[in-house]
């Protein structure tokens, strides 16, 4: 017997939200996650359309694994569907960091060893992700040099702007090495939302991004000027949730809005719950205007995901065999092994590893990651408590 749509969306919000509470290790675990449940089990989609689902969303900037699930939602039960997957499997981390960022409020944990350990955290984690990123996403000697020349512009240049003219500069170069390489095979997209819908959807994408910064300095809005920087963010990331940090740090550390101690608490934290990385936002929202802060954090940062999956759903058939498009995006993928090298130089380790004690304990905390292969949330409380009895 044929569900309801109200049957529907009440099993889609269910096992989002079981994946959400149980979906630890990042989005390359999230994919697995979400193929064991949603193909294998419900088979509510074959192999081919969850790949070519999969492939979209990495070509898209955002939160791959978010939009993933998005996209199943939408497949299933149509744009509320969408919005209840998402709801559910990032609800519970978005929780569990507001409460981390208010029994923060008040706290002087300037001087916290478990907060030196969390910061430690940080740097465990993102060294691993830019050395599995850079094995896959910067091969050959072009790709390398591509990331050298974006991470030494983003260094030189900390600005939000440089980092989006490193990533177009590095599209433009993509475009000119790898616009004749061979075109790859490729699956027919699912089609589940109208093109007059998408192009609406794209439309509305481009026109925030433009229309915000202007609205802020027109207004002087706080809350408009955090869902700008939130809006950004989510909308110009290639690469995942690690790559949101420097982007993220950028607006809000160095113009006073919260300290660097502050800021990498979070980051640690955010290693330690599961669902999607980009719940940082919700993090950072809190500690700026409370649980107000967090819905506006929250919705920038996820509406870009939302309206380039409804966007490019319609047309990524046609994206896909279009090699000079997939030699732009290799080159923007090279940058983003670059931008993150930056990041994890400056903030990361210029203000976590001051001392031999840091380094040793970054050291064990890298190697339990990558080559003990424990989950996350090990890592992050034993980061948390070694801070706490040896810094």
């Amino acid at each position: 017997m044929e569900k309801t749509l109200g049957q529907k969306w009440m099993e889609i919000f269910l096992i989002s939200t079981r994946l959400g509470l149980t979906s630890f290790g990042g989005p390359i675990a999230h994919l697995g996650y979400f193929h064991e449940e949603y193909v294998r089990r419900k088979k509510w989609l074959d192999e081919q359309s969850y790949a070519d689902l999969v492939a979209l969303c990495q070509f898209l900037p955002g939160p791959a694994s978010s939009q993933v699930g998005i996209g199943i939602g939408i497949i299933r039960g149509g744009p509320v569907g969408g919005f209840i997957s998402f709801l559910g499997f990032t609800l519970p981390s978005v929780i569990a960091l507001v409460i981390f960022a208010l029994l923060l409020e008040g706290l002087d944990v300037s001087d916290a060893g478990w907060l030196q350990g969390l910061k430690i955290v940080a740097v465990a984690v993102v060294a691993h992700a830019v050395w599995g990123m850079a094995q896959k996403l910067t091969p050959d000697l072009q790709r390398r040099t591509i990331a050298l020349l974006a991470m030494s512009g983003t260094l030189l240049w900390q600005t939000s702007l440089a980092q989006v003219l490193v990533i177009l500069a590095a599209g433009g170069t993509g475009w000119l090495l790898y616009r004749s390489a061979q075109e790859a095979d490729y699956t027919a997209v699912i089609e589940t939302v109208s093109r007059k819908t998408g192009v609406f959807c794209l439309t509305l994408f481009f026109v925030l991004l433009a229309v915000l910064p202007l609205a802020r300095d027109w207004t002087g809005s706080t809350f408009i000027a955090m869902f700008d920087s939130f809006y950004r963010a989510g909308a110009l990331v290639f690469g995942g949730g690690h790559v949101v940090l420097p982007l993220l740090e950028r607006e809000f550390v160095p113009t006073g809005w919260m300290s660097e101690e502050t800021f990498l608490a979070g980051y640690g934290a955010a290693q330690a719950v599961p669902g999607p990385l980009f719940t940082f936002a919700s993090y950072l929202g809190t500690v700026l205007s409370g649980w107000q802060g967090a819905l506006i954090a929250s919705a920038g940062i996820f509406l870009p995901a939302f309206l380039l999956i409804i966007g490019a759903l319609p047309f990524w058939s046609l994206l896909r065999k279009n090699t000079h498009i997939k030699g732009a995006l290799t080159g923007v993928n090279a940058a983003v092994v670059g931008i993150l090298l930056a990041a994890f130089y400056n903030p990361i380790w210029t203000s976590s590893i001051t001392t031999s004690l840091d380094f040793i304990l970054a050291a064990f905390l890298f190697t339990m990651l990558a080559f003990w292969k424990l989950p996350p949330w090990v890592i992050v409380l034993s980061g948390a408590a070694a801070g706490a009895v040896l810094l």
